[in-house]
C-alpha cells in the first residue's frame, strides 16, 4: 500500500547551530543537501526514520553515491559529519535519522489517523454486517452501530482497555526481546495505533508478520516497539503472508506533503 511520505523543515532550519557547523566544512553546503536527501528519502520509506532499498538491503556509501548524484568520498564525509552530529546513526546495518518525529509533520499525521479511525471503523462495520445472517433486525444494526461508536469515539477510558502487556510481551516471545511494556514510548506508541482503531489481533498480526520477514536478517534489530508500532504499522499489517492472506481489509490511501 502507499503510505504517509513528508518531512517537516522549519524556517529558521539555517540557524540551527549544527547546520552552521556542516556548511563549514569542507564541502558544507553539499553536506547540508545531503541530510535534506537523506530526511526525503527517510519519509519515503517511512519506517520510524530508517532509510533503505529495501527492507532487506540497506544502502551503502556507493548506493547512496549513485542515487544521490554526488561523489563516493562527499557522502562518506557527510555520513560522518551527521553522525558526530548525532543527526543520523549508522551503528546497525541501517542508517536511521534520530529523533525522526521532530521531522514529522504532526497536524498531517493527525489528519491521516483521523482518516484511518473512519476506514477501520467502516471495515468492521461492514465485517459485523456480513456476519449478521437473512433474520438479523434492528437489534443488529443498533449493536454495529454502538461499534462505530467506540472506534471512534476515543476518550480517556480506553486507556483502561488497552492491554500493553500482552502485546509487548507477545512481541518478547516471538522476537526472544527483553522490552518493557510500562515505558513511556512504547505506551505511547500503542495508544496511538489503538487509537487509530487498532487492536490486539492487529498487533499480533504486524509483530508475526515482521517477525517472519525479519528473523534471522540485518533486520532482526528493528523488532522493537518504535519500528512495529510506529508509522507504518498498518502496511506491516496490510503485508501479504505466506499464505497468501492479509492481515487487514482497510482500504489503502496516499497522503503527500512538504511542511516549509
Amino acid at each position: 500500500m502507499s503510505d504517509v511520505k513528508w518531512i517537516k523543515l522549519t524556517t529558521d532550519m539555517f540557524d540551527n547551530k549544527k547546520i552552521k557547523h556542516l556548511r563549514r566544512l569542507p564541502d558544507g553546503n553539499s553536506v547540508v543537501l545531503i541530510w535534506v536527501m537523506l530526511l526525503t528519502m527517510a519519509g519515503r520509506c517511512n519506517a520510524g526514520g530508517m532509510i533503505f532499498l529495501t527492507e532487506n538491503i540497506p544502502y551503502t556509501p556507493k548506493m547512496l553515491a549513485d542515487e544521490l548524484g554526488f561523489e563516493e568520498n562527499t557522502i562518506i564525509l557527510a555520513l560522518n559529519a551527521l553522525e558526530q552530529l548525532g543527526m543520523i546513526s549508522t551503528d546497525t546495518n541501517c542508517l536511521m535519522i534520530s529523533d525522526w518525529e521532530n521531522h514529522q509533520n504532526v497536524d498531517g499525521l493527525e489528519k491521516i489517523r483521523e482518516q484511518t479511525r473512519q476506514r477501520v471503523a467502516k471495515s468492521r462495520a461492514k465485517q459485523k454486517l456480513l456476519g449478521c445472517n437473512a433474520g438479523c433486525n434492528a437489534t443488529c444494526n443498533a449493536t454495529v452501530t454502538q461499534s462505530n461508536a467506540a472506534d471512534i469515539d476515543i476518550d480517556k477510558d480506553i486507556e483502561e482497555e488497552i492491554d500493553y502487556i500482552s502485546i509487548v510481551d507477545y512481541l518478547n516471545a516471538k522476537a526472544g526481546t527483553k522490552f518493557k511494556p510500562g515505558s513511556d514510548k512504547t505506551r505511547r506508541l500503542i495508544r496511538a495505533r489503538w487509537n487509530e482503531g487498532f487492536r490486539l489481533d492487529d498487533f499480533k498480526t504486524v509483530i508475526e508478520n515482521k517477525c517472519k520477514s525479519w528473523l534471522g536478517s540485518d533486520m532482526e534489530k528493528f523488532l522493537r516497539p518504535e519500528t512495529l508500532f510506529g508509522t507504518k504499522f498498518e502496511s506491516y499489517l496490510n503485508e501479504r503472508n505466506k499464505n497468501g492472506h492479509t492481515g487487514s481489509s482497510v482500504e489503502e490511501h496516499t497522503e503527500y506533503g512538504i511542511v516549509f
